[in-house]
């Protein structure tokens, strides 16, 4: 199926081609007719499946039509980054026509917003708290808003945004549509979505888990011997462009650091970075300035690079929703792609948990002449057996798999 099957207008259609679009992923071939229809959705999805053309194609078509000049679309995101990635969407693809969009988000000056404001804009891409700043003091007027996204809503709930989401929800026209986007469901989300859908299509991609193309591998380690083990693996292994998770912004400066002294170019992704530091570390990484981001969970929301081939976990997430939002940056676009994470013995009931969701152990691995000292990551670590009755039948009745492998050694670049 191609976007030309659908009524789009011929406007969008061209700008779909010239941004390289040419097959829909499956959640366009669900949402975008019931978007079109002005039904409400609710979306399930993993990042990386092509859900923000979904509902910013629909949205564009809708907005050829009628008043312009006015915040017609509201879109919400929980970060900076996401929301410009959605910003850059609509200019992609309404780059022929005569659609305004802008961002709202905290951390730079307001003068910019408030001045695209004022032009008239039919598109608002913003995050909860410089919205409410800005319908605070009066600045925007959201009073004509006929479509309304929350997306990654499931993390806008992580970081605490549920308060400021219902305030802005009271300021926008009881009639209009609303697309809900997540990758889980946790139960506030529900309830919000039960609250404020009317009568939503579900459209759900697979498994709320992380993409099949993605493989797995558990590295158990010290602690303290964390950072010399990702030194060694990132020396013996052929990557591409690897994403470094930590659960700290602290640790993530530092470690970015360390690994720039050992030669590797690097950038750190935190929230204490301003804006401008933020989209220059992004962008790097993008277009193959560094090789390697380490990044916090928080800050690396809205990171959308295709080529990353390995998510590198160094500190275990807090829990198995974080799991599959960090390894859904790699293995995107029907690319493969790799999940390594350093585990500590005190790992161990995540580790069970995240192969609940899998639905299969993850393989444990030692990598070879790596001097782990004392620590026997065989005896400390065992291969943990998940309740065989909840395993795919291709799985049942299967040995662990706890073979080694020599990893390939990095190509140095000339």
């Amino acid at each position: 199926m191609r976007f030309e099957q659908f009524s789009l207008d011929r406007r969008i259609v061209a700008g779909v081609k010239q941004a390289g679009y040419t097959t829909l992923t499956p959640i366009q071939q669900q949402a975008i007719p019931v978007v079109l229809e002005g039904r409400d959705v609710l979306g399930l999805a993993q990042t990386g499946t092509g859900k923000t053309a979904a509902f910013m194609l629909p949205i564009l078509h809708r907005l050829t039509q009628g008043a312009s000049r006015q915040v017609r679309a509201l879109i919400i995101a929980p970060t900076r980054e996401l929301a410009e990635q959605i910003h850059q969407a609509s200019v992609n693809l309404g780059k022929n026509t005569k659609v305004r969009s802008v961002t709202i988000y905290g951390g730079v000056s307001k003068g910019p917003q408030l001045a695209a404001l004022r032009r008239g804009v039919e598109i608002v891409v913003g995050c909860p708290g410089r919205l409410l700043d800005h319908i605070d003091a009066g600045s925007i007027d959201l009073s004509r808003v006929e479509v309304l996204v929350l997306d990654e809503a499931d993390r806008m709930c992580d970081m605490g945004f549920l308060p400021d989401i219902r305030r802005i929800l009271k300021t926008l026209p009881a009639k209009r549509q609303t697309l809900f986007f997540a990758a889980t469901m946790p139960r506030d989300i529900r309830t919000l979505a039960d609250t404020i859908l009317n009568n939503p299509v579900t459209v759900q991609i697979g498994t709320i888990a992380p993409a099949k193309t993605v493989s797995h591998a558990l590295y158990p380690v010290p602690d303290g011997l964390k950072t010399n083990l990702l030194l060694a693996m990132l020396e013996r292994t052929a990557t591409g462009r690897v994403l470094v998770f930590t659960r700290t912004k602290h640790r993530a400066r530092s470690l970015a650091l360390h690994l720039k002294k050992q030669g590797h170019r690097v950038s750190a992704l935190q929230g204490n970075m301003s804006q401008n530091q933020r989209q220059n570390a992004i962008n790097g990484f993008r277009n193959g300035k560094y090789d390697i981001l380490v990044a916090t969970d928080v800050a690396a929301r809205g990171i959308d690079v295709s080529e990353i081939s390995h998510v590198i976990n160094y500190h275990m997430p807090n829990t198995v929703d974080a799991y599959t939002h960090r390894i859904g940056r790699t293995g995107r676009a029907h690319r493969t792609g790799e999940a390594f994470t350093l585990a500590t013995r005190g790992d161990g009931l995540m580790v069970r948990g995240i192969e609940r969701v899998l639905g299969a152990p993850i393989e444990r691995r030692r990598l070879p002449d790596f001097d782990y000292g004392a620590f026997t990551p065989e005896s400390q670590f065992p291969q943990s057996r998940p309740n065989q009755s909840r395993l795919p039948r291709s799985f049942r009745n299967r040995r662990s798999y706890t073979g080694r492998r020599r990893l390939a050694p990095t190509m140095k670049r000339a």
